[in-house]
């Protein structure tokens, strides 16, 4: 194996923190567009409605559809990802995301709509699968949680686009359907970021000696060695992400439904004028209101990952980020207190759980599990992002307001705190070990 010193490969060394920080900027933007194309559908969900003649409940059926396609993919993505390694999976999952989002703009039909939202789901989570297992490989014992963060920033900074100019991109250029062109330009820059990791990990495993993949066959039977902290993470995982993911669904409606929230700042000049306008208003717009939560783990994630790396603490700050999501959602739903401080509030937990949880995943489970442990718990998670959207949908159109659907998603945050807490106490049982500070290792 080479070391640091190798005056041949130059600085540009593969185990430097150079050339593993250029890889993360890459490997961050491996979900960018699909997190932009995720989210168009929630942003310009008012006009869908209206253009489509469409119910809240088959705006929700759209993420059922994608769930549908991820859930099983999701299973078989982590156990390829085990056994054929990340470059040939990713690559993989980000031709199908490809595919889904140009069959979705194209669509004429509702049957072809959902076909491509099926293909899109099973291209989209299986990647951030791979992503995850690519973080764990290039920064375990190393700067994990801040590498998570910052992948979750380069993510969402797709969702924040989307959220503040999906409704902007439907009024100005005249149609919906140019909005969902936009999802298709923005995967098409992720495919490029794909190749330039493929061709950076290819070199560094090669002058590291890494390991393609895993070289053990994974077996079914072998899930049983998941100890209970894996399953109360899991457990947490789909209940916070079902009272987050389904609520934004269709947050841009329940903002111009109940409050009367403008859709998008009007302003005069050029599109791109227009863009920064409305980012400058984000406060006062619904799809701007929907993208604070966004917004706020986008700017907080990496530092909250630093802290994670440097004080542990993973289910207390897993705890803590529960227990803010139930006043938040509680407040919107039966007051009408103007929704910005509650989506504040709503923020900050969404950048203190995912910091804390994704990360903690490669310390409870054997580095040969890593990939299967994420797609297994997605999997779990895509359970309740396939049903909630749904029930969110349904409960609108049968009721005609949001209250009933806020008090389910404040109900998911109870059910969250109690396993946050379970989590708590199988880590101690455990060794401690989320609690715990990660040692840190020098580069081999």
């Amino acid at each position: 194996m080479e070391t640091t010193t190798d005056k041949s490969v130059g600085f540009f060394h593969p185990s430097g923190a150079l050339y593993r920080f250029t890889i993360l900027i890459f490997v961050s933007s491996l979900t960018f567009g699909s997190y932009f194309a995720y989210d168009i559908v929630s942003a310009i969900a008012p006009s869908l409605v209206e253009e489509l003649g469409a119910s809240r409940g088959f705006i929700g059926t759209f993420f059922t559809m994608y769930s549908i396609g991820a859930i099983v993919a999701v299973l078989f993505g982590g156990v390829l990802i085990d056994k054929l390694g990340t470059r040939k999976a990713s690559i993989s999952f980000s031709i199908l995301i490809l595919i889904g989002v140009v069959i979705v703009w194209m669509a004429k039909s509702v049957p072809v709509f959902f076909i491509g939202r099926i293909l899109f789901g099973a291209g989209s989570e299986p990647l951030i699968v791979a992503q995850s297992t690519i973080l764990a490989r290039w920064f375990k014992n190393k700067e994990l949680a801040l590498s998570f963060g910052i992948a979750l920033t380069v993510s969402r900074l797709g969702s924040l686009f989307a959220f503040n100019t999906g409704e902007l991109i439907t009024g100005h250029f005249g149609g919906f359907r140019y909005a969902l062109f936009a999802a298709v330009i923005c995967c098409i820059i992720s495919l490029l970021a794909n190749i330039v990791y493929i061709i950076m990990d290819r070199r560094g495993e090669r002058v590291l000696q890494l390991k393609a993949g895993s070289e053990e066959k994974f077996q079914i039977k072998d899930i049983k060695e998941f100890k209970p902290t894996f399953w109360y993470v899991s457990l947490l995982c789909v209940t916070f992400y079902s009272a987050i993911f389904p609520f934004t669904n269709l947050s841009t409606d329940f903002f111009v439904d109940k409050w009367g929230i403008a859709r998008y700042a009007e302003a005069t000049g050029g599109f791109l004028t227009k863009v920064f306008n409305n980012l400058l208003h984000m406060f006062s717009t619904a799809g701007g209101i929907s993208s604070i939560i966004i917004f706020a783990s986008m700017i907080l994630a990496p530092f909250a990952g630093r802290m994670v790396d440097k004080i542990g603490k993973r289910a207390t700050l897993m705890i803590i980020g529960s227990l803010l999501m139930i006043p938040s959602h509680l407040v919107m739903g039966i007051t009408k207190i103007y929704p910005v401080i509650p989506m504040v509030v709503l923020g900050a937990a969404f950048v203190l759980v995912p910091a804390a949880m994704w990360p903690s995943v490669p310390l409870i489970v054997r580095k040969e599990r890593v990939g299967t442990a994420f797609g297994l718990m997605t999997a779990i998670q895509l359970v309740g992002l396939g049903l909630f959207p749904f029930l969110n949908g349904i409960l609108r159109d049968i009721t005609q307001s949001y209250t009933s659907s806020m008090l389910m998603f404040t109900s998911l945050g109870f059910f969250g705190l109690i396993f946050a807490i379970l989590l708590k106490r199988a880590d101690a049982k455990e060794g401690g070990r989320l609690e715990g500070v990660e040692k840190q290792k020098s580069p081999e």
